[in-house]
């Protein structure tokens, strides 16, 4: 409770009591029992509710969250030019009164549903798109009384700054901005430097009206039905493109998959080549180098042959034939006789040979 309210609850009490005074005398009057200096009595309770009532006018205490323009008969222009600030202030009584305004930050939205905005109904903001499109806004401007501008508004708008400034202005340079854009740019791609655009306009206008603007929302944007279909159609076919895009770019992938692992499989076939190539040639300079070195044995040792001739013989020979023009290594093993078999051994048959050389 401020002192101001405190003031105006004791001039109350004061003209109570001298108004039920009142009553008291009268009525012992009429009972011939008068009251011993009522005049006196009567006379200082008025005078003192006066004086109270005056000096309760003159006082004025201003909240940290208003600001006061001062309406003055004793000054020239009506009014005083500075507002008062919060905290406790004298005016002069009856030729000066006090017009309260807040300069915390309001909100005005303009909604199409009923309930959201200050207007009961659909209040969203009708306008038309560059190319031609009706489309409904929704938005909310919050905004404050400039403190340093109290007086400027009074004087300008009084207490219809909200509807005939805020809610005017706003409206009409929402629909500007909508007339310079193309219903998609709207939807999607400027929309974000559409609603700066509306926020530094509003905030310049407001401004030169004393007010300040906080921020500027766009809520929703909504479309009449028939563009609202077609728009639905239209992202219908877009999705269908993009998975029709989706399917092509797989089958792609799946080819260069194949292709990629049909070049491995050729390029592992190759690299096999290759290698057993390699392997052939190191095989083959094997084979050279070792036959060089055999007919460089060979050709300082040429028995050697002959002894290999021999010693691959297989061991179950018993008897070898041979030319009568060759001549003996060295001493053959003495081979044993076959054992005697049972069975009865068909006539040889002779063979004609060319004058052979048995061996025993």
């Amino acid at each position: 409770m401020n002192i101001a309210t405190l003031s105006t609850g004791v001039v109350i009490v004061i003209w109570v009591i001298a108004v039920l005074f009142i009553v008291l005398v009268v009525v012992r009057a009429t009972r011939n029992q008068p009251v011993r200096n009522a005049s006196a009595i009567l006379g200082t309770l008025v005078v003192l509710a006066i004086l109270m009532t005056a000096l309760n006018a003159g006082l004025v205490f201003i909240q940290p969250e208003e600001r006061g323009v001062v309406i003055s008969a004793f000054n020239p222009q009506g009014y005083r030019s500075q507002a008062l600030t919060p905290g406790l202030h004298w005016i002069i009584p009856f030729a000066e009164n006090v017009v309260i305004y807040p300069i915390s930050r309001q909100t005005y939205t303009m909604s199409s549903t009923p309930g959201e905005g200050q207007i009961t109904g659909d209040d969203s903001i009708a306008a038309r798109t560059a190319d031609g499109q009706q489309i409904s806004i929704d938005a909310s401007v919050i905004f404050e009384v400039n403190p340093e501008k109290v007086v400027q508004v009074h004087i300008a708008w009084q207490n219809r700054y909200v509807n005939d400034l805020v809610r005017a202005l706003s409206r009409g340079i929402i629909r500007d901005a909508i007339s310079q854009y193309n219903v998609e740019e709207v939807v999607s791609t400027k929309r974000e430097a559409m609603a700066v655009q509306i926020h530094d306009l509003l905030a310049a206008k407001l401004d030169e009206n004393g007010l300040t603007l906080v921020d500027f929302v766009l809520r929703n944007v909504s479309f009449s039905p028939e563009y609202a279909a077609s728009v639905e159609q239209k992202q219908i076919a877009e999705q269908q493109a993009e998975q029709a895009k989706f399917v092509v770019e797989q089958k792609k992938q799946e080819a260069e998959q194949a292709r990629q692992q049909a070049q491995g499989l050729a390029d592992a076939v190759v690299i096999a080549a290759k290698g057993d190539a390699a392997a052939r040639l190191v095989q083959a300079e094997a084979e050279a180098q070792a036959l060089e070195m055999i007919a460089k044995a060979l050709a300082n040792n040429p028995d050697l042959l002959t002894y290999q001739y021999i010693s691959k013989l297989s061991p179950d020979i018993q008897v070898m034939l041979l030319p009568s023009n060759s001549p003996f290594v060295f001493s053959l093993p003495t081979m044993e006789p076959a054992a005697p078999t049972t069975t009865a051994t068909p006539a040889p048959t002779t063979v004609p040979t060319p004058a052979p050389t048995a061996t025993p």
